[in-house]
């Protein structure tokens, strides 16, 4: 067929288009092969260690760029025709065969129509494959086949037909696939029960569509489930972005290397723990302004959260934010830019105020992102990695792109959030969403739900929604970072608002304009004034079972959530009661809108 060349925003390379998944071009249905089908000579290698840190060995590319039309030397991706099966909009004919009109091939029917993609295709249920229904078994099977010579060894290949009919309304019903060479029919609401594909003797083939047969090492078992095509469960896209930053060493590595260093920290380790050590470590506490236990872990030789290689690409990213927090105005240019900001004697409620500890203006921020695999049907099924190169000994490819944008970050009050979160009945609620995290084996995934997480990213929606008035941009084209972890020795407090775009020119500037403190307050306290009002109050406010898979409490659509391309937990760990209060719960900012409010 002659090749046909369409445009793709550089970001859908990643998702939703990504290795994999499905996409509508021209009424062609295509997939993405994964990247060892590439061609590496156009497709520029990007640079950021700390993303390659996280996901081991390997290298990030970016697919193919141009500008202007497209043309026939264009750089591009190849893409496979998926599903194979179509049907003809003119005469219903089914067929995966491709056609030849004046030497070239074509994706017309003898008649002179077009041929559109069948509308379902299957999927395992937990090997992530995806393949066509293949409709010319399905139509000559099912019950009462077996009875029918005529069905049982119908060879018309020719004969099979789509239809809709228009007598039995508008359900599934009303689909069926005829073969007219054996006169045997069946409805698409027989396609779509549960275990109908294992029982008509339909098997996964145990591998993507571009992959070869020689790819199947092993077969798979798992059954095949019919999906729409365009079902958004079909590619569930598992990414991963970094902000390029220069890396700092936790305070945490810093303080144990001052500790190591101490003169008398020779006699801690000798007396192994007995009460000169607690002496002697009380005395190097004082000096170096630690507490006596962190200087007794570092001779016990126990982590203290962090050591050469940082736990979590978010540690390098929130001593780096630290750092420039008490630089003041950032004069150091690069692609990472923050003029750290105090709140001390700006007018605004104080109950606010006191909670944080600091203001970053983000002027310049470079983000990495990457495509590490795909899964389909679930979050628990494999996941297939976005190469599968038959050369195992290589370094893998990963799709990547570079962003440049803007943002603003906030850090919060350690003393005070670590007061607020001891309180019995914040304790009480996060951990509804910590058992019912635990209870799920794909839920490892996301944040630790502990009361100062659940609180800042609930703060984070709220202020997205908030900035999607004032800043000139949409809100799914702001996206959130939040840190906030109590279990480690280098606590983190403090929530980043960001939008990058693929220009290397960055952005223009309306986000981080409103980091300014003195134009910040004032959205944060409209942002907790919009959130006491939700429409669906008050089931809202007194639920404790909403979202995907119940991971959230207090939280809705008309109150705090945003597009989940927007949220690093796809709109999931939410509660407004433990940021605004509830009925046995003290929110970390209950007091403001009651300051605000007070009459004088």
């Amino acid at each position: 067929m002659e090749k046909i060349k369409h445009d793709l925003r550089l970001s859908e390379m990643i998702s939703p288009f990504g290795v994999g998944a499905i996409v509508d071009v021209r009424g062609e249905s295509l997939i993405a092969p994964d990247t060892s089908w590439w061609d590496k000579r156009f497709a520029p290698e990007i640079s950021c260690e700390r993303l390659l840190a996280r996901l081991g060995a390997g290298v990030l590319r970016q697919p193919p760029t141009h500008a202007g039309h497209a043309g026939k030397d264009t750089q591009a991706l190849p893409y496979w025709r998926f599903p194979a099966w179509r049907f003809c909009e003119r005469c219903d004919r089914l067929s995966k065969l491709t056609g030849r009109k004046k030497g070239r091939w074509s994706n017309t029917c003898d008649c002179g129509g077009l041929f559109v993609p069948m509308r379902y295709v299957a999927i395992c249920e937990k090997g992530s494959h995806i393949q066509d229904v293949h409709w010319f078994q399905w139509a000559h099977r099912g019950r009462g086949v077996e009875l029918n010579e005529t069905v049982r060894f119908c060879r018309d290949y020719k004969a099979l037909r789509f239809r809709k009919l228009a007598d039995r309304g508008e359900g599934l019903t009303a689909l069926t696939v005829k073969c007219y060479g054996c006169g045997n029919s069946r409805s698409f609401a027989e396609l779509v029960i549960k275990g109908a594909l294992p029982r008509d003797g339909l098997r996964c083939i145990g591998r993507q569509p571009w992959e070869p047969e020689s790819a199947v090492k092993e077969p798979c078992s798992h059954p095949l489930v019919a999906v729409q095509r365009g079902a958004t469960g079909n590619y569930i896209a598992e990414r991963i972005s970094a902000l390029d930053i220069p890396e700092e060493r936790p305070r945490s590595v810093e303080a144990a290397d001052r500790i190591r260093g101490h003169i008398f920290f020779e006699k801690v380790v000798t007396d192994n723990g007995g009460p000169q050590a607690e002496m002697v470590a009380g005395w190097i506490a004082d000096e170096l302004e630690v507490a006596p236990e962190t200087v007794l872990a570092v001779a016990a030789g126990e982590d203290t959260g962090a050591d050469g290689m940082l736990l979590d690409l978010k540690d390098g990213e929130w001593a780096a934010f630290l750092k420039k927090l008490g630089g003041g105005r950032d004069r150091t240019g690069g692609d990472f830019v923050v003029d750290g900001r105090g709140v001390e004697g700006l007018e605004g409620p104080q109950s606010l105020l006191g909670n944080i500890d600091g203001v970053g203006q983000v002027r310049r921020v470079r983000e990495v992102r990457a495509l590490r695999g795909f899964q389909r049907g679930n979050a628990e099924a494999a996941r297939i990695n976005a190469d599968l190169g038959p050369d195992r000994r290589r370094q893998p490819t990963y799709p990547a792109i570079e962003l440049f944008g803007e943002g603003i970050f906030l850090r919060f009050d350690e003393r005070k959030l670590a007061e607020w979160e001891a309180k019995p009945g914040v304790q009480a609620r996060a951990g509804i969403l910590r058992r019912r995290r635990e209870a799920l084996p794909w839920a490892g995934r996301l944040d630790e739900p502990e009361p100062r997480y659940v609180a800042l990213h609930t703060l984070a929606h709220l202020l997205i929604r908030r900035l999607a008035f004032a800043s000139g941009y949409a809100s799914a084209a702001l996206q959130e970072r939040i840190y906030a972890n109590s279990n480690r020795m280098d606590k983190t407090a403090g929530i980043l608002i960001y939008t990058a775009a693929g220009d290397a020119q960055g952005t223009l500037g309306g986000l981080v304009r409103l980091g300014a403190p003195d134009k910040l307050i004032p959205l944060l306290v409209a942002a907790l004034d919009d959130a006491d009002f939700c429409s669906n109050d008050p089931v809202c406010i007194e639920s404790d079972r909403q979202g995907a898979s119940q991971l959230n409490l207090s939280a809705c659509h008309g109150c705090s959530l945003v597009s989940e391309t927007s949220c690093e937990a796809g709109n999931r760990l939410l509660d407004r009661q433990l940021v605004l209060g509830g009925r046995d719960v003290k929110g970390l900012l209950e007091d403001v809108l009651t300051e605000v409010r007070r009459p004088g």
